[in-house]
């Protein structure tokens, strides 16, 4: 964790997502900085259900203390086909290790559920993070306009057995 004055001044917890999470969840993706200019259409409208909260596996980082049951990030493991659908970190908890607490936290879940890898198609500015938490880069999403105007980087987790 960085040593910069942070927000999360408390142990952050990851525990399963619930249906009532679901407008935090939303609001989270919508605001997420990641997704200004050009990428702002991408996000526009996103919504995160409390039925996709109760069809996918979506664990919330919570904050504890002070920031008691604020939610600081959250992931979406799709089982079959094995993929990372969502990977949200609040803009004021990146680099504290939000993020790689949640990589890590998938990559048991993973590996629970008998995965031996996991797909990330990742969103073009989330790139060096993907590297940096180890997944490899296999190759490129082009394109699908108008959803999704711009190629992404595709990568996956490979998950050792126990």
């Amino acid at each position: 964790m960085s040593s910069r004055t942070s927000p999360i001044s408390q142990p952050v917890t990851i525990r399963r997502a619930i249906a009532r999470d679901a407008k935090r969840l939303t609001r989270l993706v919508r605001g997420s900085g990641a997704y200004e200019g050009k990428y702002a259409a991408a996000v526009e409208g996103y919504r995160v259900g409390p039925d996709y909260i109760e069809a996918h596996r979506a664990f919330v980082a919570v904050g504890a203390g002070e920031h008691g049951g604020r939610i600081f990030g959250f992931y979406s493991l799709v089982l079959v086909p094995p993929e990372l659908d969502l990977l949200f970190v609040a803009d004021e908890a990146q680099g504290r290790g939000i993020g790689r607490l949640l990589v890590a936290h998938m990559q048991s879940e993973a590996r629970a559920a008998g995965l031996a890898r996991v797909k990330v198609v990742s969103h073009p500015p989330a790139e060096d993070f993907y590297h940096r938490v180890g997944a490899v880069l296999t190759g490129t999403a082009f394109a699908s306009p108008p959803a999704v105007p711009w190629n992404r980087p595709e990568f996956e987790f490979r998950i050792p057995s126990a």
